[in-house]
């Protein structure tokens, strides 16, 4: 006999049978689903960076008053240069100087033995003395000449003889002032002092030695460091705007260390030169610097900045902000959701820290100054050095 199945179990089974259709439905859904996210990540790698934002640091764009400077290499020159030697023979007595030591115009350097120079001044004194005993004499006798002359007890020729005695006595008096003078010279060249005020370099005598006036050593040199010069170049396409610039004053000059970090002194533009270099192009300069504090040293190599002019009220953002591109120059602009946009951007004048923004900027913006490499337009960031900057950009619509 057929068995025979109850009425009530087959609903059960369609419940059973629908029931295991939707599931399967529901994960194969999901299943598709969780595929087509993986190979869309896999299509599109970035967008998982994107999503992480990308810690940059930022600035906002402002007016500021800009200085403009150009820059040049450059050398330290003394202001002025000795080499002290003598001017007459003799021996060293004494040593008066040390070495680097910083001497006054007319400080005491070098004694010479000064006893042969006395002696020949002495001798010039002596025998002026005696030219003028002879001289009282000579006009004595041209007095008495004269009146013999007057009674005719002498003749013309006698009185003529008087005379010309008395005139060539007056000329070897004259004679023996200049050969007093000459010797009184030379006894002060025995002293010699410094000529100017300043450093003392090497010292090529030592005291005992015999010097001469022929000596081509000299006896030290002496260099003239307050005040110093720098003389640096700049191209000849810039002497426009610096002769336009020192029609409203001089100009101030900076020199730096050669790595720009170190600021070595303030100056003056003393001269611009009176023709370019057609060899290299460029014009040189001379700027004059007090330098109490000896920082700049002659035959020191700097990099001098002259300041042409100042911009006011220009807009401006920190020179780092700037990037270079195939299509020009551009900044990236952290928009109100955090995220950035590629800008391109005229620049004006760029300088040691700050880029003058002609246009594509407006005062407000905000733009990544550190951080560039890893940005890409549209990329999520997350500002770091100056957490106030997201909220202001947030208050502000997009420019």
């Amino acid at each position: 006999m057929l068995e025979t199945v109850p009425r009530t179990s087959r609903p059960i089974r369609a419940v059973l049978a629908v029931l295991i259709v939707c599931l399967l439905a529901v994960g194969g859904y999901a299943g598709w689903n969780w595929l087509h996210s993986r190979g869309s990540k896999a299509a599109d790698p970035d967008a998982a960076q994107r999503a992480v934002p990308v810690p940059v640091q930022a600035a906002t764009v402002a007016t500021a008053d800009v200085p403009v400077y150009l820059t040049g290499l450059g050398s330290v020159q003394a202001y002025n240069t000795v080499t002290v030697r003598s001017r007459v023979d003799g021996e060293i007595q004494k040593i008066a100087f040390d070495e680097g030591q910083m001497v006054k115009q007319g400080d005491l350097l070098l004694q010479l033995d000064p006893r042969p120079f006395q002696a020949a001044l002495d001798q010039a004194v002596a025998k002026k003395a005696q030219d003028e005993a002879q001289l009282v004499s000579a006009k004595a006798d041209l007095s008495r000449t004269s009146e013999l002359l007057a009674r005719d007890y002498a003749t013309h020729q006698l009185f003529d003889s008087q005379k010309a005695n008395v005139d060539g006595l007056i000329a070897q008096i004259r004679a023996d002032q200049g050969a007093i003078d000459n010797a009184r010279t030379q006894l002060d060249y025995t002293t010699i002092r410094s000529p100017l005020a300043g450093r003392t370099g090497f010292r090529q005598v030592d005291q005992g030695n015999i010097i001469h006036a022929a000596d081509t050593n000299g006896v030290v040199e002496i260099t003239q460091i307050e005040p110093i010069s720098v003389v640096f170049t700049v191209p000849e396409g810039q002497l426009p705007a610096i002769v336009k610039s020192q029609k409203s004053g001089p100009l101030k000059v900076r020199a730096l260390s050669p790595n720009g970090k170190e600021t070595l002194g303030e100056g003056v533009l003393t001269l611009l030169n009176n023709q370019v270099d057609t060899s290299t192009g460029t014009i040189r300069l001379k700027a004059k610097f007090e330098n109490k504090d000896h920082t700049l040293w002659p035959g020191q190599s700097v990099d001098a900045r002259l300041l042409v002019a100042t911009l006011n009220g220009v807009v401006a953002v920190p020179s780092t902000a700037v990037q270079r591109g195939p299509r020009g120059l551009y900044v990236y602009v952290v928009k109100p959701d955090k995220t950035v946009e590629m800008r391109s951007v005229a620049v004006g004048p760029i300088t040691e820290d700050k880029a003058v923004i002609e246009s594509g900027l407006a005062v407000g913006d905000a733009v990544v100054t550190a951080g560039h490499y890893r940005l890409q337009p549209g990329a999520a960031v997350e500002i770091t050095n100056n957490p106030d900057i997201p909220k202001r950009v947030s208050a502000q619509e997009p420019s």
